[in-house]
């Protein structure tokens, strides 16, 4: 049974305003509903929505609320994106809308660890506002990123099983897990060999695991490259570099390790100036660990990009190839649990004394470390096609506490707004003018010279 609501003329007033986006869409009732399907497609494929049938868009000449007269005047369009569509898109939700003198539809639709066609056998994905349609490599790349199709079990031309079977690093592993199967019983038993033109070759996971060189032998660059900036802003310059990046190459275990060493003696050696004085980046060994081992063993490596490590003045940010996998999303993410690459996962957490935890428990370690470290919780982030885990050197004090405890052990000192968003590790320049705004007119801060500009204010402790 489909739920009806009455809906509030705020809400409809809303509507009416909103632009569509890529998580939003208006609709006329008469829309066919092979071309409504396409959108619903298209929402299923990318991160989800909302599609409001029987509200003309912005661009209509005329009244744009338009409803059906009826329910069962949205049948064949209910018939159509519910029965029709290939896969099934799970957990659809819908109702209607009645402003008494008919019926709004409103489907909501999440996003999907499938890859969905139309009747037709088209695939679409939102963009924006719009909806395109893709196909061939497209279409499989689709399917990588949301993990529907394992670009991990993909076989790897440019290596041979026997390659794999004398590795020594294929021999340690199989010493610690206490196995007595051959090498390539083992390998096949494990789900680590992939058939290419009737032959056995070493799956992509395979070769991620126990080749010397993985980099060498995969079409996609898969490496770590860690950053050392000397700034605090977002855009930075070559000269903000301390040193050349790091490049971490190797199997993926080796990986994890270098590149947690690395992290550490870059943050354990590095410094900056809080004003005038000398502060000592530390962030939780176990956080900076956990944060690492998921951005290596849940990217997407058909991505031709390698994971990248920043340490910036007043942050850290890790940047995976992919968005997340599954149903995932940032909202759900110390929730729901989605592996894109389970053998890689499953196959180090074999090992004793395992790098990896459980899907998902990991994140709720990071953030429970950053807490006893008195720092605020980790951001999270998708930009475009990359996956970014922020952990911020700020303290879980207020920006007005942090300015006050400064000006209190330094009472002879200024503070701008710049050195109070490098106290406090808060980038956004409005949310630190906001909090010197507020102490000075509770009157705890004062200009140092009431004659200078904006730009050039200077606080003193009054």
């Amino acid at each position: 049974m489909i739920e009806t609501r009455n809906i509030e003329q705020s809400e409809l007033v809303y509507l009416l305003g909103a632009e569509e986006d890529h998580f939003f869409d208006l609709k006329g009732r008469d829309i066919q509903p092979s071309k409504l399907q396409e959108t619903f497609v298209a929402f299923a494929n990318a991160d989800g929505g909302d599609i409001y049938v029987g509200i003309e868009d912005a661009e209509y000449k005329g009244e744009r609320v338009r409803p059906f007269e009826t329910k069962e005047h949205a049948n064949a369009i209910l018939a159509v994106l519910l029965e029709q569509t290939s896969p099934s898109v799970e957990n659809v939700s819908v109702e209607f809308l009645s402003i008494g003198v008919g019926y709004i539809l409103h489907i909501s639709i999440p996003k999907s660890p499938k890859v969905h066609y139309t009747a037709s056998g088209d695939c679409y994905i939102r963009l924006n506002a719009g909806k395109h349609k893709i196909k061939g490599d497209r279409v499989t790349s689709l399917a990588y990123s949301k993990g529907s199709l394992l670009y991990e079990r993909t076989a790897v031309s440019s290596i041979s099983v026997e390659d794999i079977i004398e590795s020594e690093i294929l021999e340690n592993y199989m010493q610690r897990i206490g196995t007595g199967l051959a090498p390539e019983k083992f390998l096949r038993k494990q789900r680590l060999l992939a058939e290419q033109n009737s032959s056995l070759k070493p799956s992509v996971a395979c070769v991620l695991l126990f080749d010397e060189e993985p980099q060498a032998s995969i079409d996609t660059r898969c490496a770590v490259k860690v950053y050392r900036l000397r700034t605090t802003e977002t855009e930075y310059k070559r000269e903000n570099l301390a040193e050349m990046p790091a490049t971490i190459t190797g199997p993926v275990e080796a990986v994890i390790i270098s590149a947690i060493k690395k992290v550490k003696e870059l943050v354990d050696g590095s410094s900056f100036y809080e004003g005038d004085s000398l502060v000592k980046l530390q962030y939780p060994a176990e956080a900076i660990k956990e944060v690492l081992v998921n951005a290596v063993l849940h990217r997407d490596y058909s991505l031709n990009d390698d994971i990248h490590v920043k340490i910036f003045d007043n942050r850290l940010e890790i940047s995976s190839p992919g968005k997340l996998p599954g149903y995932m999303s940032v909202a759900n993410i110390y929730e729901e649990r989605f592996s894109r690459n389970p053998n890689l996962v499953r196959m180090l957490h074999n090992l004793p004394n395992p790098l990896n935890h459980d899907i998902g428990e990991g994140l709720d370690t990071v953030k429970n470390e950053l807490r006893k470290a008195g720092l605020v919780d980790p951001d999270f982030e998708e930009r475009g096609n990359t996956f970014v885990v922020t952990m911020r050197h700020q303290r879980i004090a207020s920006i007005e506490d942090v300015i006050l405890s400064y000006l209190d052990k330094n009472p002879d000192a200024v503070i701008t707004n710049k050195i109070a968003r490098s106290l406090s590790g808060e980038d956004d320049i409005n949310k630190v003018k906001k909090a010197l705004q507020k102490l000075r007119s509770d009157g705890k801060i004062a200009l140092v010279d009431e004659r200078a500009t904006a730009f050039n204010y200077q606080y003193k402790k009054v």
